[in-house]
């Protein structure tokens, strides 16, 4: 069980690693990684322009159980909205614009598709 979990930690590590490497390109400016809360994690908080976006990503090994965006149903949505409160009253940035973004990343034959969701929900 240890192993499973460690094997699927680095997985996840490694697709929030591309995901950041990515995202810069395309003109994001990561601020915070694996920013925790007492409410739990946000993977990526960025800036895009004017607009913070709030970013998941999900990493699969293999599309058996479907892409890992597919992962993103509405109460792990109702939850990364309640995350990004916490975020912006800890951090007093008040009225801003804000997005949710979702990176799915799946690995097949060691490389990686990835498909980027700008505001996603």
């Amino acid at each position: 069980m240890l192993k499973t979990m460690d094997k699927q930690r680095s997985l996840g590590d490694r697709g929030e690693d591309l995901a950041a490497v990515l995202l810069k390109k395309q003109g994001y400016k990561i601020m915070e990684r694996n920013y925790r809360t007492p409410l739990g994690e946000i993977d990526l908080i960025a800036r895009h322009g004017k607009v913070l976006v709030f970013i998941e990503v999900k990493t699969r090994a293999s599309a058996r159980f479907g892409a890992g965006q597919e992962a993103v149903h509405y109460g792990k949505q109702a939850r990364y909205r309640k995350l990004a409160e916490y975020y912006l009253k800890q951090n007093r940035l008040g009225e801003i614009a804000v997005r949710f973004d979702v990176v799915g990343i799946l690995w097949q034959d060691g490389k990686p598709q990835v498909e980027v969701i700008e505001g996603a929900f």
